[in-house]
């Protein structure tokens, strides 16, 4: 197999796995691109995104271009002569030019089943919408959003205690092995894409703000996969007495006794040292089990009912 000459194009923690794989690869990473990085904080100092610290840790060189039009940026892309371009939650569409440059093409690797979830919230959508199942696919890349041909995929199973923090960690690791597996295949001349159905696909939207602040008349399990599914980012919120609460876990529906005997949604009914269940949806009821108020570390729900003097019949979401 003669090795390849690599452009990696990525920004955030999930492509670690694959910078890792591809390093300690025969393949020469000649550069990562990468979205500038952003001012952070109070003192807005810059802070390195997470692909650009990796890179700049491991002596490979970064390019940060504001546009990927800008033609300065194509001349020193099209000066590197890269084989293949290889992208992994890049978050940014990628001209004819680039498309067009390497001789093998530009492959992506995409955190789901592909064609279901295609978009930029692959991982978030199918956990919140209770998916059995997600996976990773590598894909060549074509002007459409990820409708590209299939080199390679594999299914995970979504457990219903995964969190979109816990199903990300896996898919990153699984899905730096089959990219590399890709890579190998199309060095050696053995690739053989197949193109996807079309009809069968789905779309996983960016989040919206909206989406964080549950809507207790939502039924259980709903509302149990929207707290899993924004944990850890950007997690799901209620609020008390005006104040803005995370919610970060809750018991699996099925494992709540209490039945709602007609309370309104939100209304607590039942709240002691160790129990906050908040009537739900079609006379439902869902448990808390880890709080966070704000500027407060989180805690389990019956710390929160003690120090927040909170009682059944009171509401989340009340105004």
């Amino acid at each position: 197999m003669k090795p390849l000459r690599l452009i990696f194009m990525s920004t955030p923690v999930f492509a670690l796995p694959s910078l890792e794989k591809i390093h300690d690869s025969p393949h020469r990473l000649e550069a990562l691109v990468t979205r500038p990085d952003k001012p952070k904080g109070r003192g807005r100092k810059l802070s390195l995104v997470p692909a650009a610290e990796w890179a700049r840790k491991n002596e490979v060189e970064v390019a940060q271009p504001s546009r990927m039009t800008d033609r300065s940026f194509l001349a020193w892309l099209e000066e590197k002569n890269p084989d293949l371009i290889v992208t992994v939650a890049f978050g940014r569409i990628l001209p004819a030019e680039i498309l067009d440059l390497p001789p093998l093409g530009c492959i992506n690797l995409h955190a789901s089943y592909l064609p279901a979830y295609r978009g930029s919230a692959p991982i978030h959508r199918a956990v919140m919408e209770g998916a059995p199942h997600s996976g990773v696919s590598v894909i060549k890349l074509t002007p459409e959003l990820d409708a590209g041909d299939i080199l390679i995929q594999e299914k995970e199973f979504i457990s219903l205690t995964d969190t979109a923090g816990t199903l990300h960690d896996r898919l990153a690791e699984k899905g730096a092995r089959l990219l590399l597996q890709a890579i190998n295949a199309l060095a050696e001349g053995t690739a053989e894409p197949f193109p996807q159905d079309h009809g069968q696909a789905t779309y996983a939207p960016p989040l919206e703000p909206g989406e964080e602040r549950l809507d207790w008349t939502l039924v259980p399990v709903e509302l149990y996969n929207r707290i899993r599914g924004l944990n850890p980012w950007p997690g799901a919120y209620t609020t008390f007495e005006g104040r803005r609460i995370k919610v970060w876990r809750a018991a699996p529906p099925e494992e709540v006794e209490t039945v709602n005997t007609g309370e309104s949604p939100g209304t607590i009914l039942e709240a002691d040292e160790n129990t906050l269940t908040v009537a739900t949806g079609r006379g439902g009821a869902l448990k808390l089990l880890e709080l966070q108020p704000a500027g407060k570390r989180p805690m389990d729900a019956g710390s929160f009912c003690c120090g927040y003097r909170i009682e059944p019949g009171r509401r989340l979401n009340g105004e």
